[in-house]
Order: structure tokens, then C-alpha cells, then sequence
């Protein structure tokens, strides 16, 4: 019966001193460091004594009193696995079904039933590259989701492309045949706006970044035979 009471009121107290740790840990670091006084989560991470303090998608490490702030890497070398990389995968994973496909322009090749959603900037030479080997990729449905993050000329070229009157085929002709688009940009483009704002929200910052059905998201320009074995998942 005493064994059972005592892990009983241990299953009690150990939340309750959890918790008390947890804000130790927020006082201690919002009125030390007043740039955070929004963290959104602090939690154990599997090293003793080291507790993880998340503020929005960004990962940092911190000491049981939040004395000690550790901004890098934590890696578990008996597995061999980085976990911040891997904490930051499930915190910026996009569910396929909350892309803003109507900000979008969608080509399809073959009989479209494979998808992907593509980030990209028309002066991207890596998303020239990548565009380029896509083309060897059939059967899929490509969702194009156009950040002009590289200059002027970017937003430019984006807005020509986004009026174009076939979207699609401008795209292609500048990004494999560089054949510039010559439309004017007279539509609305709030789109682009959009699509600025949702690239910030999931910490989408280079180009090309690609996101498959299964919620996995690919940043940088990865060849024909990659895509396709992520379109298998």
C-alpha cells in the first residue's frame, strides 16, 4: 500500500515541480532579456539539466534557472542525430491543406496525380537549376507559389509573370528557356504580398523550397531522381 501512495503522490508533485521550473525559467529570462517575453513553450530536452525555450519556430537551450542562454545545435551523438534540426523540421512542417493554393499558379505534367508545392524566386539561379531537372518529372501537379526576395527586379519579374496571361508557360519560358516575360503587370498582385507573408510565418528564407503532401519540406535545389522519391511518401 505504501509504494502505491508514494507513487501516487509522486505522479502529483512532479508536474507541480515541472511547472515551477518552467517559471523560474520564463521570470528569470523575460526580465533578463526582455526580447523574451514571448516564449512560446519550455521543455525538457533529453540532456539532464537542459531545458529547451522555444519562441515561435526558433530553438534555444537554457539552464535549469535561466542563467545560461545557449543559442546552436543540440546533438545526440550516440544516434548520431541533430535534434534542434530536427525540432525545427516538426515546428515549420506545413500541412499541405493550409497552402494558399490560390496564391498560386499550377502547371500541370502527364496526369497531374502526384503534387508538390514549389517556393521560388524568378532570379534564383538554383531555382533555374532545379526548374531546369523538373521538367524530367511527369505524372505530378506543381503548385508554384512565386516570393520575390531577391531585389527589385524580383518583384519586377514576379508581377510580369503573376499578369501574364498564361502564367504557367512565362514561368517556363524565363526560368528554362530565358525567354524574360514582356507582359504588364496590370492585376492584382496581393497574391505575391501573401505569399511574402506565409514564407516569414514558416521561416521559408531561400529558394527554392519545396513542400510534398506528406507535410516534409525540402529547402534548396534537389535533382529529378529526389523529387521523385519524395513524391513515393
Amino acid at each position: 500500500m505504501k509504494k502505491i501512495t508514494l507513487l501516487a503522490a509522486a505522479a502529483l508533485i512532479l508536474p507541480l515541480l515541472a511547472n515551477a521550473q518552467e517559471v523560474t525559467i520564463r521570470k528569470n529570462l523575460t526580465a533578463r532579456l526582455p526580447d523574451l517575453s514571448k516564449i512560446d513553450e519550455v521543455r525538457k530536452t533529453p540532456m539532464p539539466g537542459l531545458y529547451e525555450v522555444r519562441v515561435g519556430t526558433e530553438v534555444l537551450y537554457t539552464d535549469a534557472k535561466g542563467n545560461f542562454l545557449i543559442q546552436g545545435e543540440l546533438i545526440d551523438t550516440r544516434a548520431r542525430k541533430n535534434l534542434t534540426a530536427a525540432r525545427v523540421a516538426k515546428l515549420t512542417a506545413i500541412d499541405f491543406n493550409d497552402l494558399q493554393i490560390k496564391n498560386a499558379f499550377t502547371i500541370v505534367r502527364g496526369d497531374g496525380k502526384r503534387k508538390l508545392a514549389v517556393f521560388e524566386d524568378p532570379n534564383c539561379g538554383y531555382c533555374k537549376r532545379f526548374e531546369k531537372d523538373l521538367q524530367k518529372v511527369d505524372n505530378v501537379t506543381v503548385h508554384m507559389f512565386l516570393i520575390p526576395i531577391l531585389g527589385e527586379d524580383s518583384v519586377a519579374k514576379s508581377r510580369q509573370i503573376w499578369c501574364s496571361a498564361d502564367q504557367g508557360k512565362a514561368w517556363i519560358d524565363w526560368m528554362v528557356n530565358d525567354v524574360a516575360p514582356t507582359s504588364t503587370p496590370i492585376c492584382n498582385t496581393e497574391a505575391l504580398d501573401a505569399n511574402l507573408e506565409f514564407a516569414k510565418k514558416y521561416r521559408i528564407t531561400g529558394t527554392p523550397t519545396l513542400v510534398f503532401t506528406d507535410g516534409s519540406r525540402i529547402p534548396g535545389a534537389i535533382n529529378a531522381q529526389q523529387v521523385e522519391e519524395h513524391l513515393l511518401h
